[in-house]
């Protein structure tokens, strides 16, 4: 478990995290940058938005491995929110626009994506060989 205070410095710590995941278990160097982009965006939509950036305030990340895939699981200690109420960020009004991209990019590399909580917890599973 990789346990993160809520600043936006402690993203840095996602890399090295995803490193010992593909180590440990030999994953596909295209299965690592999945990984990798999806659980940075998760992390840091939890400390941006979950917990709004309050350094007293964790972000907990915990990974495991079952047959075929790996799921990581990021929670925070925020209120959550409702997935469903997101915009869609490839419409034409919001192509442009800057941020608001993390869950929709989380859905395309993620083989299942869930939410829990109210929202303050995502489980993102990758399948593996």
């Amino acid at each position: 478990m990789l346990k993160l205070s809520s600043n936006v410095r402690s993203v840095s710590k996602v890399e090295p995290f995803v490193e010992k995941l593909v180590s440990r278990y030999n994953l596909d160097p295209n299965r690592k940058c999945d990984i990798l982009v999806s659980l940075t965006e998760a992390v840091t939509n939890a400390i941006v938005h979950g917990n709004c950036e309050s350094e007293d305030k964790m972000v907990k990340v915990r990974s495991k491995k079952e047959k075929d895939c790996i799921s990581v699981q990021v929670s925070d200690e925020g209120q959550g929110f409702d997935m469903n109420t997101l915009p869609d960020p490839t419409t034409p009004e919001r192509i442009h626009e800057c941020g608001g991209r993390g869950v929709f990019l989380m859905k395309q590399l993620c083989d299942n994506l869930r939410f829990y909580n109210n929202g303050s917890t995502v489980e993102m599973s990758f399948r593996i060989k």
